[in-house]
């Protein structure tokens, strides 16, 4: 994780060197990643308002053809074309987002693993709100918060779901707030700090993206009644 790791490393050094303060500098640096990530979100809110879009049919000839698995393949495939929606285009920009959570991960765990800087030595071991030092773990108040604003996120949504679609989703709604409130027990409190607030950006995210389709699917039906008069 070292290449994407380093040229994070040195943003995150070069933001410290201009508002010298190590937790604004991991606030910046968090909001700057994951503002960078957006056209990956979009891109998966598009599938997932598409996938949600053909589900009725998509249920109706898994039920008809439940018997003619061959069938019922060719059927699927002729609904993904004609909405012209790919199943594994969904899976791309989690493919995407990957190393560079991995590599974000590596860097706040061990950043001086990644930030060459003499003045970053001290740095790390600022002080920052209540926490006497970033490079050690925040206990409680921290993770709690990571965990709970990561489970706000899974729920917004999984809210805009089809229900027969957001079963994992709601498993991971559980799954992944308890993890991180662990891990955020175990390591430094700067990466429970972007958990945190990288979280808090994401669900502006969700509303956002919710809201731009919601106008598409207004716009789309508008036009609908248009055609029809």
């Amino acid at each position: 994780m070292g290449i994407i790791a380093k040229p994070l490393g040195l943003l995150l050094t070069g933001i410290y060197h201009v508002v010298n303060n190590y937790g604004i500098s991991l606030i910046i640096f968090t909001i700057i990643a994951r503002v960078c990530m957006i056209p990956l979100y979009a891109k998966q809110m598009r599938t997932s308002a598409a996938m949600a879009e053909i589900q009725p049919k998509i249920q109706e000839i898994r039920k008809r053809y439940a018997r003619n698995p061959e069938l019922m393949q060719q059927k699927l495939s002729d609904a993904y074309a004609e909405a012209n929606y790919n199943p594994m285009s969904g899976c791309l920009p989690m493919v995407i987002q990957l190393p560079i959570i991995m590599g974000l991960f590596a860097l706040l765990r061990n950043p001086m693993l990644y930030m060459t800087s003499e003045s970053m030595v001290m740095a790390v071991h600022e002080s920052f709100l209540w926490v006497s030092d970033l490079s050690q773990p925040d206990s409680w108040i921290l993770p709690i918060a990571a965990g709970l604003t990561q489970y706000f996120s899974f729920s917004t949504q999984t809210a805009s779901m089809d229900p027969s679609s957001a079963g994992m989703m709601n498993s991971m709604k559980y799954f992944f707030p308890v993890m991180i409130f662990l891990m955020g027990r175990s390591f430094p409190a700067g990466l429970s700090m972007y958990w945190f607030f990288g979280t808090l950006v994401t669900i502006a995210q969700n509303f956002m993206l919710r809201g731009y389709k919601d106008k598409l699917k207004n716009g789309k039906g508008n036009n609908d009644k248009k055609t029809k008069k």
